[in-house]
């Protein structure tokens, strides 16, 4: 583990608002003073660290069709959140994703270079994704598996998402999901979830969910699904 696959998209937010009474040089500071912190305190065994912002496009805006993605979100943006994501773009390297958010970029190059990453979010989108993770927030560093992360994937898809305005099953929240998929194969985790949701929800949700692993991926039912 010493490459760190920071999202950038939540420190922008995050330090933007706590920073929104503060002059623009402060902002700044504290964002270099956190990545600092970051890469060589809290991580000490991080060697190299790529950044990644969500850009304009997202293949996700077209897949929605239950509700709109993340339509329920506030436009309120930090005082500096443009200032924020040019320094990290200017000073740190940021990249913009296409078509894609940064999640997904985070997962792909996760899944590339395998135990020699970790992953640094609060996202529990990105717990579906085998490897190192790093919550900045609890300071806490945990692994997941091919198999945890597989779980959470399905039982997000029954449950939804708030944040991101994902409509999952009416009256199912984590524990009972949990119970529902519990020891199940993923062919038969996905069958739960087209009896609860529907062939078509299912798959929407699956498509709005799955953290992409390659460039040209996409979510598909497990083999021997049928419509």
């Amino acid at each position: 583990m010493q490459h760190a696959l920071i999202d950038a998209d939540i420190l922008n937010y995050r330090i933007g608002f706590a920073c929104n009474n503060e002059s623009e040089s402060v902002a700044i500071t504290t964002m270099a003073h956190f990545l600092e912190d970051l890469v060589l305190i809290d991580l000490p065994e991080i060697q190299t660290w790529e950044l990644h912002l969500t850009g304009k496009t997202n293949f996700r805006n077209d897949v929605a069709i239950t509700a709109p993605y993340k339509g329920n979100r506030k436009a309120e943006k930090p005082v500096h959140y443009h200032l924020l994501r040019t320094y990290l773009e200017t000073s740190w390297g940021a990249s913009v994703s296409c078509d894609m958010e940064a999640d997904d970029v985070l997962a792909i190059r996760a899944t590339e270079l395998g135990e020699g990453s970790v992953i640094v979010s609060l996202d529990k989108d990105l717990d579906q994704v085998a490897g190192w993770h790093y919550n900045f927030a609890k300071k806490s560093l945990y692994q997941i598996d091919e198999a945890e992360g597989l779980f959470k994937f399905y039982k997000q898809m029954l449950t939804g998402d708030r944040v991101d305005n994902i409509v999952g099953v009416r009256g199912i929240g984590d524990k009972k999901a949990e119970k529902l998929l519990e020891g199940k194969t993923e062919k038969e985790m996905w069958d739960v979830c087209v009896k609860l949701l529907g062939y078509d929800r299912a798959v929407e949700n699956g498509h709005l969910l799955y953290m992409l692993r390659r460039y040209d991926d996409s979510f598909t039912p497990p083999t021997g699904a049928v419509a």
